[in-house]
């Protein structure tokens, strides 16, 4: 598991970040964040967009990194910013982050990369993941652009 590059701590000017939500027939995929920020919690798979890559091209490389799927059409859903200040009040990290959407295919998630954890988070269940508020949003949207796909 790789540290943050010193430029996104700190940064100049805000980051791309990307999310993928991943539904299928009754649950969303989730991650455990294997690093800052929010380290330790649960989310999208997703991370930042790197130069010369299409924001969709970021989105199918870190679904594949962190949990090991590829996904089908990608569909835009939503933005979310994500900002976060040390405790002297210094923007630490800022990101504005693109969420894409997809149906399950197939196959199961095996954390990788930054991914600490996968897990299909049932919808009647997320509360218990503690998920930020923008990150149940966001699966909110996806759902209803795109629906909850049915196993293959």
């Amino acid at each position: 598991m790789s540290e943050p590059s010193p430029e996104r701590s700190y940064p100049a000017r805000p980051m791309v970040g990307i999310g993928i939500v991943v539904l299928r027939q009754d649950a969303v995929l989730l991650i455990r964040r294997g690093r800052p920020p929010a380290m330790g919690s649960w989310s999208l798979p997703g991370g930042a967009q790197e130069l010369g890559e299409t924001a969709i091209d970021a989105a199918r490389r870190e679904l594949l990194e962190e949990t090991g799927l590829t996904v089908g059409d990608l569909t835009l859903v939503a933005h979310a910013d994500s900002i976060h200040r040390d405790t002297e009040g210094r923007i630490e990290y800022h990101y504005t982050i693109l969420d894409f959407a997809a149906r399950w295919q197939g196959g199961e998630p095996v954390a990788g990369a930054d991914a600490g954890a996968t897990a299909w988070a049932p919808f009647e269940q997320l509360e218990t993941y503690a998920l930020w508020s923008e990150t149940r949003r966001v699966i909110a949207a996806a759902r209803t652009v795109i629906g909850a796909a049915a196993p293959p």
